[in-house]
């Protein structure tokens, strides 16, 4: 799973999609790990909320060049239960997320990426499939705001992979999840 996230660990402000605290961190070198993240994955996972804001800015995307052509054509899955159509191209709709994208897991050579979805992150990190938490880590405590790691996850050790400062103040930090307490 790929997602920026505060110092104190919110990956959204108060309000849905406050992202504001992106722009402390984005510039060249994240965007090299962006299109080196996209150029890897198999696919994009992404759960309902997510992938609505993201199927309304990605298609219509100016000044991102190659990262907005990746984000358009690599193939994608939303995990929902309600939606019926899928608007963005090359996207698959599923319904049971954990068993779903288990088989594909399974199915894939490369990593699939889930960008953001808290939720679907809870539930996947529960059953145990996620491999790896990949985090930017935003120099900025903002005090309020929708947390990615939340009581209602499972407790799991982590080693780390890779730690990493950009030269804006953010950190990227990888770690390897070990799926057995």
């Amino acid at each position: 799973m790929w997602d920026v996230v505060t110092l104190d660990g919110c990956f959204e402000g108060e309000k849905p999609w406050d992202l504001s605290f992106h722009t402390l961190v984005w510039g060249p070198e994240l965007e090299r790990l962006s299109l080196e993240q996209l150029q890897e994955a198999d696919m994009l996972v992404f759960g309902e909320n997510t992938y609505k804001g993201m199927a309304e800015y990605w298609p219509t995307a100016e000044g991102e060049g190659e990262v907005t052509a990746l984000m358009n054509s690599i193939a994608k899955v939303v995990c929902s239960s309600s939606r019926e159509k899928a608007e963005w191209n090359n996207t698959t709709i599923i319904r049971d997320a954990v068993p779903e994208l288990q088989r594909l897991k399974e199915q894939g050579d490369k990593p699939m990426y889930i960008f953001g979805s808290g939720i679907l992150t809870q539930s996947l990190m529960n059953a145990g499939i996620i491999d790896e938490i990949r985090l930017c880590v935003a120099p900025i405590v903002l005090g309020k705001g929708r947390r990615l790691f939340t009581d209602e996850h499972t407790t799991r050790n982590l080693a780390l992979l890779e730690s990493r400062s950009l030269q804006n103040g953010g950190v990227i930090l990888r770690y390897e999840v070990h799926n057995e307490n």
